[in-house]
């Protein structure tokens, strides 16, 4: 993977919060749908509570310390306003929970969406080399993190800062000087929050990274959990489990003591606020400049400053630990597509025999030297032809242009004339099929796995399908036939099974052009004979490419392509290569002799 790719993948994770919320609402525009009705709602409940010390005001210097004496029609009507208060804060509470949570999971619906699509057209390279367990935490439990903030978190913000900013117009309208004292005392606050941002950001973007880290290391040994008993390697595996949970722990820990400072410093200026308001509140009230009621509803408000800013220091905190989460989803889907669907604009191809070109293709990996160079090949339709060389010669990456999966660094490969490129996807999987060396299978019944391609493909077409290259008796003796359960990743089918199960699967798509990654290279030599036979079959008539690792691959072969340091440097059929003297003699010369060592 490059180090753009990765820069893309992490998004920047030095980006402010500020900017991973702009480039999250551009990606999730549903995030911000009526967002003015739902800060009025924030601002009506919000004023719903400053109702309440102001009534307590009203009642002690009118209702209770009047000139007149005590006048409880005046204080019946105060308790109905804060009874009012309450209702309107409560009400407002709900409509703005909800309308956070709708706009929240369509939002992040949309992200996941997004997210997951994307995966799938992200650079072959960065798929290898980017570990699975990390990449699906991008969209799994970096989303979930995601979640939580906006529905919570994102509520209590809003709340949090409406309550702090009417607070503060209550506060300099009772008493400037005491509005002035708490506003003093959280200043040590306010002027550390910009550093205590940058370094919880930094911690919590280590601690998603971390969590990544751990469902991998997590995940890998439970699909390959035979290997890791095959080889005793239970205790190793374990202590790299254990590794993960530990640097994990580690990282969490020193985020969460970033917060406990961040908490410590809001209690204590709370603390002095109220002593400050206390304490200078006295003295006014002693010069007349303030009463009883004002006094007392001072304290109110100093709570209705004070507790959403303590309770906002843990919602930074999860606003941290979001945005890190935010910003590796965010770069998952920053990450350009190298093979790019040209979609409706793209040409859609009659179906038919196949004619393939390479022109000129030389192919690199990022930042690294050509693997394929001077790439100049035509295959006629229904040739069959065999693709050989050394290992790392060009001959996998020669199948993965082929199939676009990816494309050449220069040059072109063209299907009967057009550019690979300018193909619609669904044009191009129609007519070209790859058949990988170990065929994925997935959680599901045989059937389902066959049809995976074509879900529109009856029962019966299924079993005509497996009838037409001669496993008929195959699948009748399965216990369940087409519902035979397939268990995960083929498991609970031998290796040459699920080959098979490949190969019907490649024959209900239909392709003009057959791309196989030699197809019995791992196969037992009872199951071989079965493959080879179903092969014959799936093969005839039409266009096939086959990564040959065996001899007698090469052999059925119409032609054969001889691959050497990423160039073609042989090509006819084998009677006539194999008494060249060149690259294909030796390849045979070893072939022979592995074959004659077993």
């Amino acid at each position: 993977m490059s180090a753009a790719e990765a820069s893309r993948l992490d998004h920047g994770d030095n980006a402010g919060g500020l900017q991973t919320l702009k480039d999250g609402l551009k990606v999730s525009p549903e995030l911000a749908r009526g967002w003015w009705l739902t800060g009025i709602l924030a601002l009506t409940m919000t004023a719903g509570r400053i109702v309440v010390p102001i009534a307590v005001q009203q009642t002690i210097d009118k209702g209770l310390s009047g000139p007149g004496g005590p006048n409880m029609s005046y204080v019946a009507w105060m308790c109905l306003v804060c009874a009012v208060g309450v209702i309107l804060t409560a009400g407002a509470s709900y409509l703005t929970t909800v309308r956070l949570a709708i706009n929240s999971e369509y939002g992040l619906a949309t992200m996941r969406i997004k997210a997951f699509r994307h995966v799938h057209d992200l650079p072959v390279l960065t798929q290898s080399t980017e570990r699975r367990g990390a990449l699906v935490s991008r969209v799994t439990s970096d989303v979930d993190t995601v979640s939580q903030f906006l529905q919570f978190g994102g509520f209590i913000f809003l709340v949090s800062l409406g309550q702090m900013l009417l607070a503060t117009i209550v506060m300099f309208f009772y008493s400037w000087q005491l509005a002035l004292v708490v506003l003093i005392c959280f200043l040590p606050l306010f002027g550390s929050l910009k550093y205590l941002q940058r370094a919880m950001s930094a911690a919590y973007g280590t601690v998603r990274a971390k969590v990544g880290e751990m469902l991998s290391a997590i995940a890998e040994p439970v699909v390959g959990a035979q290997v890791v008993r095959s080889y005793a390697i239970e205790q190793r595996t374990q202590d790299r489990i254990d590794g993960s949970i530990e640097a994990y722990r580690k990282t969490s820990t020193k985020a969460q003591a970033l917060t406990g400072v961040t908490f410590s410093i809001g209690g204590l200026a709370a603390g002095l606020a109220n002593a400050g308001v206390l304490t200078v509140g006295v003295l006014l009230g002693v010069d007349k400049q303030a009463t009883l009621g004002e006094l007392l509803a001072f304290m109110f408000l100093v709570a209705l400053f004070s507790d959403p800013v303590q309770i906002a220091t843990q919602v930074l905190t999860d606003a941290q630990s979001a945005f890190a989460g935010w910003r590796r989803v965010l770069g998952v889907i920053a990450t350009p597509a190298d093979v790019v669907d040209p979609g409706e604009t793209g040409v859609k191809q009659a179906r038919g025999p196949i004619t393939v070109e390479f022109a000129d293709v030389d192919f690199a990996y990022p930042e690294g030297d050509l693997v394929l160079r001077d790439v100049d090949v035509r295959i006629e339709p229904h040739r069959r032809v065999a693709v050989v060389g050394e290992t790392g010669s060009g001959k996998t990456t020669f199948a993965k242009l082929l199939t676009r999966l990816m494309d050449p660094t220069s040059g072109a490969v063209r299907l009967d004339g057009v550019d690979a490129r300018e193909i619609s996807f669904g044009s191009l999987r129609e007519r070209v099929v790859m058949v990988p060396q170990d065929g994925y299978l997935f959680d599901a019944s045989l059937a389902e796995n066959v049809r995976f391609g074509r879900p529109e493909v009856t029962d019966a077409e299924l079993v005509t399908a497996f009838d037409s290259l001669g496993l008929t008796d195959w699948l009748e003796s399965l216990p369940d036939g087409l519902n035979s359960p397939v268990g995960q990743r083929g498991e609970s089918l031998s290796a040459g099974e699920r080959q098979l199960v490949a190969l019907v699967r490649a024959n209900i798509a239909d392709p003009d052009l057959l791309v196989l990654d030699e197809a019995t290279s791992a196969v037992d030599p009872g199951t071989e004979v079965r493959v080879n036979a179903a092969l014959e079959r799936l093969m005839a008539g039409r266009t096939s490419v086959t990564i040959a690792h065996r001899l007698s691959t090469a052999e059925a072969a119409d032609e054969v392509l001889v691959f050497d340091d990423g160039e073609v440097v042989e090509r006819g059929p084998h009677a006539e290569l194999v008494g060249a003297g060149g690259v294909y003699t030796r390849l045979h010369d070893s072939w022979i002799a592995q074959r004659s060592a077993l």
